[in-house]
C-alpha cells in the first residue's frame, strides 16, 4: 500500500517506521525542517549536542522510548537530577517520601496525611476509577486544605490556568504514577536521535519530505487519499485536531465540533544561553508554587546532562502553558524576559550579566486538557473519512502527553490501518 503520514513528530515516525517494517510504500510530510514535533531541537556552532526548543527528557519506566532507541541503535543515558518547588520563595526538594516527610511548610500530620494518599494513588491500578472526579474536589478533601492550597493548587493553575478547576483526576494519577527519580536522554540530544528514527525509516524504503507543508486532505470516491496533488491508499494525521479540521473540508459539521470542543493549551519556552550556573544548588527542575510569579516553571538543563556538551555553557528553559490569546503567547524575547525578571532576579541576581544569548519558541498545542470522563469523548482513530486516520497528543489518555506516548500511539494506529486493510 501506499500510505501517507502527515507529521514528523515520534507519533509519525513510529507509524512510518512500523509501516515500512512490513514493505509498504510510506511518505512523511513535514512542514519543518527537521523531525521530531515538539522534542525538535536545534544546533548552535559551539556546542557538540542539539538542544531542544522545548524541554524534554524521558522517565526510566518509558519502555515505548527506550525500545524504540535500542531498534535504531541509539545510546541512551540516565541520570538522578535533583527536582524542587519553590514556596513562600523558599526552595523545596521533593524528590522522595523522605523529602516530603522534610518539607516543613506543612505539619507531621500533614505531611505524613499527603504522602499516605499520593502513595495510594501511585499504586491503585484502577485508572478508570478516578476519572469522573476532579482533582480540584477530590484532593483538598483527601489530602487536606492547606497542602493543597500551598502546593498542589498553584501547580493545576501554573499548568491548566481557566481550566484549572475542571481537571480529571486520572490525569493527576498518571502523572504521580509515571514519575521516576531518574530521568533518561538520548545521547547527543533528541535531534540527533530522530534523524536516527528518518534514517531507519529511509534504509526500509519509506520517504520523510521535510518543507512540504500540507494544504488539503480530501478522499475521492473510490476511496483513494488526495494529501494536497498525491494520491495515496491510506493517510495518518497526526497534527493537532484544530489543524486537522482546518484542512481537511469534507470532514462532518458535526464530527468537526467535537475535535473543536477539545481543549488544549500552547507553550512557550524562553532559553537562557549563560556564562555560570542560574541555580545555586544544582536544581534542574523547579516548580513554581506561587501565582504571583507569571512562570510554570524554570529548567536548567545543564543540571540534568553535563555543560561540557554545549561548550560549557548554562542552558536554562523559561516555561508557560498558556493559551494562545495569553498575551506572552505574542511577546518578544525582550519583553518576555522583563516580565519574567522579577522572579529570575529573587533566585538569581546575576544572572542578567551572564547572558550569553536567549531564544524563544513556542507551540500552539503541546498540553490537552482532560475533563472528567474523558474516556467517553476521546476521538477514535479512524475518522468518518475512510482510508484517513487520526492520532494525536490528545489520544493518548489516560497518560500525559510525552514522546514515550507519542511512541506507542504511532504504532497502535499503524497496526489498526493494517489490521482493516
Amino acid at each position: 500500500m501506499k500510505i501517507a503520514v502527515v507529521g514528523a513528530g515520534f507519533t509519525g515516525l513510529s507509524a512510518a517506521l512500523y509501516l515500512s517494517k512490513f514493505g509498504h510504500s510510506v511518505t512523511v510530510f513535514e512542514k519543518d525542517s527537521y523531525a521530531g514535533g515538539l522534542a525538535m531541537g536545534f544546533a548552535q556552532p559551539e556546542w557538540n549536542w542539539t538542544l531542544e526548543k522545548h524541554y524534554h527528557h524521558w522517565f526510566t519506566n518509558d519502555k515505548y522510548s527506550f525500545n524504540l532507541a535500542k531498534e535504531v541503535g541509539h545510546p541512551v543515558l540516565i541520570k538522578h537530577p535533583k527536582t524542587s518547588v519553590l514556596v513562600n520563595d523558599k526552595f523545596y526538594k521533593l524528590d522522595s517520601p523522605f523529602d516530603v516527610l522534610k518539607f516543613s511548610e506543612l505539619s507531621l500530620s500533614q505531611r505524613l496525611r499527603m504522602g499516605l494518599i499520593i502513595a495510594l494513588l501511585k499504586y491503585n491500578p484502577f485508572w478508570k476509577l478516578l476519572e469522573r472526579y476532579k482533582v480540584s474536589d477530590f484532593l483538598p478533601k483527601m489530602i487536606g486544605g492547606r497542602p493543597y492550597k500551598i502546593l498542589w493548587e498553584p501547580l493545576l493553575f501554573k499548568k491548566f490556568g481557566y481550566f484549572a478547576n475542571n481537571i480529571s483526576l486520572a490525569w493527576f494519577w498518571a502523572r504521580i504514577v509515571k514519575r521516576t527519580p531518574s530521568l533518561a536522554y538520548p545521547k547527543g540530544g533528541f535531534l540527533e536521535f530522530t534523524n536516527a528514527v528518518v534514517s531507519m525509516i529511509q534504509k526500509k524504503g519509506g520517504k520523510v519530505l521535510f518543507n512540504k507543508e500540507i494544504k488539503e486532505i480530501s478522499v475521492e470516491k473510490d476511496g483513494k487519499v488526495k494529501i494536497d496533488n498525491l494520491t495515496f491508499d491510506k493517510a495518518i494525521i497526526t497534527l493537532p485536531s484544530f489543524l486537522f479540521v482546518q484542512i481537511t473540508p469534507q470532514l462532518p459539521t458535526v464530527y468537526k465540533q467535537k475535535l473543536l470542543d477539545l481543549k488544549g493549551l500552547g507553550v512557550i519556552n524562553l532559553i537562557l544561553r549563560l556564562k555560570k550556573p542560574f541555580f545555586q544548588n544544582e536544581t534542574y527542575w523547579l516548580n513554581i508554587c506561587d501565582t504571583k510569579y507569571p512562570l510554570t516553571g524554570i529548567v536548567e538543563h545543564t543540571n540534568f546532562m553535563e555543560k561540557k556538551y554545549y561548550n560549557n555553557e548554562h542552558l536554562v528553559y523559561l516555561l508557560n502553558y498558556l493559551p494562545q490569546n495569553h498575551s506572552y503567547m505574542h511577546m518578544d524575547k525582550k519583553d518576555l524576559l522583563e516580565a519574567y525578571d522579577p522572579l529570575l532576579t529573587k533566585i538569581n541576581g546575576e544572572y542578567k550579566s551572564n547572558i550569553i544569548e536567549t531564544y524563544l519558541f513556542s507551540a500552539p498545542f503541546a498540553q490537552p486538557i482532560i475533563p472528567i470522563n474523558y474516556s467517553k469523548i476521546i476521538p477514535p482513530f479512524k475518522t468518518p473519512l475512510k482510508n484517513v486516520y487520526l492520532a494525536n497528543m490528545q489520544q493518548v489518555y489516560p497518560w500525559d502527553r510525552g514522546t514515550n506516548y507519542a511512541i506507542e500511539l504511532g504504532g497502535k494506529v499503524a497496526e489498526l490501518l493494517l489490521k482493516e486493510n
